[in-house]
């Protein structure tokens, strides 16, 4: 009997132990699917395309910048553009207009709306609205540039071509007047002579001269601004050295 007993309770003892273990593995296994389920919910929104709100979130000082970036750039536009549109320009005193639309009256400084208001479009398209250079006197429908230093007369158009323009062209008594007045010193003219004619340096004919009484010689045209306004061309030496008259045309 007693050998029954615990045979029986070995038995016992063995099954006890297997069901152990089966709960064991139960357990064990019930543990990992919750880790994986745990995984899986936490993996998931980079599935669903959330990745980039993650990203949009690492790096929001960098969108800062761009953003602040920008603004500054549209500001500095903005600015460039209205100097352009409201600038200084040279608009003319409102007075007649002159029977000749080639005579042109002296041009002080005013706004671009200034002159679109004071003048009509046709005058406009005759006056324009234009801009010299610092420096430069405007007149007409040309810049003028008096020298504050002498060259010889080829140096001296090599000058106002490096500007963009050449030696003044003198063509209307006006613009004698206005020269003679403006100046107070003897300056090269684009006047020259070749053969036994003179003629500008725009090739164009001398209409009308301004020569001075006094006899000189030589095969270029200073202007005299210390003379009267109308005597007081003289000639000399091209390879003389005096200051000189820049002319810039619209």
């Amino acid at each position: 009997m007693e050998m029954e007993e615990i045979s029986i309770e070995k038995e016992w003892n063995k099954d006890d132990n297997k069901g152990a273990c089966k709960r064991l593995l139960e357990t064990r296994s019930e543990a990992e699917e919750n880790v994986y389920e745990e995984a899986s919910a936490d993996v998931a929104p980079i599935a669903n395309g959330t990745p980039t709100e993650g990203r949009a979130r690492r790096y929001p000082s960098g969108c800062l910048f761009l953003s602040i970036l920008c603004l500054i750039l549209l500001v500095v536009v903005i600015i460039l553009s209205m100097k352009l549109v409201t600038g200084s320009k040279v608009c003319p005193e409102r007075q007649e207009t002159p029977a000749d639309p080639a005579i042109r009256p002296s041009s002080p400084s005013c706004s671009y709306e200034q002159c679109q208001a004071q003048y009509p479009s046709s005058q406009r398209r005759n006056f324009g609205c234009r801009q010299c250079a610092s420096g430069w006197l405007s007149y007409g429908r040309s810049c003028f540039y008096l020298s504050t230093f002498r060259l010889s007369w080829d140096e001296s158009q090599r000058n106002c071509t490096a500007s963009g323009g050449s030696l003044a062209v003198i063509g209307s008594q006006t613009t004698q007047n206005f020269l003679t007045k403006e100046g107070d010193l003897k300056y090269w003219i684009g006047l020259r002579q070749k053969g036994d004619r003179w003629a500008w340096v725009n090739h164009s004919a001398v209409q009308q001269s301004y020569w001075s009484k006094d006899e000189t010689s030589g095969d270029c045209g200073i202007l005299d601004s210390t003379g009267p306004q109308d005597k007081n061309w003289i000639k000399a030496s091209c390879q003389a050295y005096t200051y000189f008259i820049c002319q810039l045309q619209f």
